[in-house]
């Protein structure tokens, strides 16, 4: 009995070390060899170098061999994919953690690296807590997805810990390996990096634990290329650490419709400046040339979605329409030219339909004119087009009265390769088998999408360390990097007879007045730690400046119901009466976070103006980054990526396709590249 307890014993323990080296098996590079991870795959050595058998047919086929090139090895693993295959390889996905609530739905549970296995097919509340007037997003069980629909395509939308992330992209490439032809994942995901005002599935992750910088506009109003590249490039060591190798960003839509919703996640109006920031963002995530240490980029949204009429959005029905008023429709195309001569890896298309262009008034996924004879033929793109999220089942504005398949033919022959929003292949596959299709627009679109997987190195190793990664995420220097930006965005507009920076030693009554959804309207700030020189008081009546910090702002995008979009203070959660009484009482610096183009001339106006000692822009930062810069710890240089209007009529007068800063003569209060400095050295 003892005997057989020991045996029993030392088979388990036997088994523990089985898992842990079955998790973390690697082949070393070196004299020739590349590094080799895997799980399950043997390896086969031949001329001394060794290589994944991941077909598991005892020998070395060409697309196992490192050696070769991309070129060769996607041709040969193209020819070994079955109809099947290469259409769940066509598909991309969200994929959940165990107990995620991404979407909605109630509180959940300790979120784990596990896969949640529940099919979500038909969710109803993704996008926001309401049902809307189209079908929602189809999502399959992990398992399920790789194994039967053949899915190597995911989006990660969960704001896990580095490690449950780590673990999960491990987890996920260990399944992959074991099934078929053992191709590897890629794990794609919104930005992850920004501290964000509409933290939105398919907008922004908000702050996690990478690295927080300031917001895209924030990062535009450094006017600072140099940190840009630097940025992107932690931001890649960041994501590559955890299994992260797709971005779904940025956006080189302009911001030239002030009241669009998403704003916020782009780099502002001017399409030169926007074309030299997405220049730097897809050098520093991508190197110069797509390779293993990369993160390749999906530049988004073709060819620019700022211009919705009354700045909606075309994830609704009622924002479906993007009009050229002002016959700017190339001015969009010149931060798409700059991305693809930095080298994107893909582009995706938007959802609107283009008016007053030369363009078939169908959605641009759908719009061969668009896609095929502009991006590809006239602009030389040769990567990826990977679809927005739905654009068959969700958002197929123009093409309604298409079936399924038909939608499927239409976008196809428009040239789309990758479609994101749905986990089921079948209508797809239906498709191709009745020949609504030419089969090699099919093996166009797997050719290119398994090249990039190949040139990220992920047939050779897709896993990765999860110690190293909790020590490379969010570690003080990549953050030492991101405070320096958190200041730096921030811009300095009005500097009334030099009051700023706040002298030492004045008593200082700090306060945040948020929109009231999302605090009370009293957030009066004591800094628990004071290295500013400043005195902060409980109450205006103590103070002798009021440093007031605004940040308007009332639905987020995916809570729009197709009401009228407004700029003013007023209509965005800010209490105007309130604020100008504080304004009344003592001398006060206005600090205002911009998110779009604010309207704030219900509380600075003629009458106002002497009493506001000093304005700031702020685009999302921290309560530190901007008291060094009142106190003059730090000296500002930021200039604003865009023009604000100096009224509501402004507003409605201008023309969507127009930057600010060619709006004419009476349209602007601060404009386009504006920014003061502080007096002396």
């Amino acid at each position: 009995m003892r005997n057989s307890l020991f045996l029993l014993f030392f088979c388990f323990l036997l088994c523990l070390l089985y898992k842990q080296n079955a998790s973390a098996q690697t082949v070393p590079s070196g004299k020739g060899q590349v590094e080799l991870g895997y799980r399950s795959a043997k390896i086969i050595t031949v001329d001394g170098k060794q290589f994944k058998d991941l077909n598991r047919n005892g020998q070395l086929d060409p697309y196992e061999d490192w050696r070769l090139s991309p070129e060769k090895r996607s041709l040969d693993l193209l020819s070994r994919m079955t109809l099947e295959e290469k259409a769940g390889y066509m598909l991309i996905s969200s994929a959940a953690l165990k107990n995620e609530n991404s979407f909605g739905g109630g509180a959940a549970a300790t979120v784990t690296s596990e896969f949640n296995e529940e099919d979500r097919l038909m969710v109803n509340n993704v996008f926001t807590k309401k049902p809307l007037p189209v079908p929602m997003l189809n999502i399959a069980g992990t398992t399920k997805g790789v194994t039967q629909f053949h899915l190597r395509h995911f989006i990660f939308r969960a704001n896990a810990s580095t490690r449950i992330t780590a673990e999960w992209a491990n987890r996920l490439q260990a399944l992959c390996e074991s099934d078929g032809l053992g191709i590897p994942a890629i794990i794609a995901s919104n930005p992850r990096n920004h501290l964000t005002k509409d933290a939105s599935v398919g907008l922004s992750v908000g702050n996690t634990s990478f690295s927080t910088w300031p917001g895209e506009l924030g990062l535009s109003a450094m006017h600072d290329l140099k940190l840009v590249r630097e940025f992107a490039d932690i931001a890649r060591q960041e994501w590559k650490a955890v299994g992260l190798r797709k971005g779904y960003m940025y956006m080189a839509d302009l911001s030239t419709e002030p009241r669009w919703q998403r704003i916020e996640g782009t780099f502002g109006e001017d399409a030169n400046w926007v074309a030299s920031m997405i220049t730097e963002v897809v050098l520093g995530f991508q190197g110069e040339k797509l390779g293993k240490n990369s993160v390749a980029l999906t530049t988004k949204h073709f060819p620019g979605g700022g211009a919705g009429v009354g700045g909606q959005d075309p994830h609704f029905d009622w924002g479906k329409q993007e009009h050229f008023p002002g016959g700017m429709f190339e001015n969009n195309l010149i931060p798409f030219k700059a991305a693809i001569k930095a080298g994107t890896s893909a582009i995706m298309p938007y959802y609107s339909i283009p008016l007053d262009t030369k363009y078939e008034k169908i959605a641009y996924a759908y719009n061969k004119q668009v896609i095929d004879d502009l991006l590809r033929k006239q602009l030389g793109f040769k990567g990826i087009i990977n679809s927005d999220t739905g654009p068959i089942e969700m958002m197929p504005w123009g093409a309604e009265n298409l079936s399924i398949t038909e939608r499927y033919q239409r976008t196809l022959e428009a040239g789309v390769n990758l479609y994101s929003g749905t986990a089921d292949p079948g209508k797809l596959l239906e498709t191709i088998r009745k020949g609504m299709v030419d089969m090699k627009r099919i093996d166009s679109s797997v050719y290119k999408l398994l090249y990039e997987k190949f040139v990220l190195g992920l047939f050779e190793n897709p896993y990765v360390d999860v110690d190293a990664a909790e020590k490379i995420v969010g570690n003080k220097n990549f953050q030492q990097k991101a405070d320096l930006a958190l200041r730096k965005s921030i811009v300095l507009l009005r500097n009334e007879k030099n009051s700023l920076p706040i002298a030492p030693k004045t008593k200082v009554y700090f306060e945040s007045y948020l929109p009231k959804r999302n605090a009370k309207p009293n957030n009066v700030i004591i800094p628990d730690k004071n290295p500013y020189g400043l005195e902060f008081v409980k109450t205006p009546e103590e103070a002798d400046m009021v440093l007031l910090w605004i940040s308007p702002g009332s639905k987020s995008l995916f809570e729009s119901d197709g009401s009228p979009l407004y700029l003013s203070l007023s209509k965005n959660g800010i209490d105007v009466n309130y604020v100008n009484k504080l304004i009344a009482q003592k001398p006060v610096v206005l600090a205002i976070n911009y998110t779009n183009p604010w309207v704030i001339d219900e509380v600075y106006n003629a009458s106002t103006i002497p009493d506001i000692k000093g304005v700031l822009a702020t685009f999302n930062t921290t309560v530190d980054a901007l008291l060094d810069v009142v106190s003059g710890r730090f000296r500002p240089t930021g200039k604003m990526p865009f023009t604000t209007p100096v009224s509501e009529a402004a507003v409605e007068k201008q023309l969507s396709d127009v930057p600010g800063n060619k709006k004419g003569i009476g349209y602007a209060l601060f404009k386009f590249g504006e920014g003061l400095q502080y007096p002396g050295k």
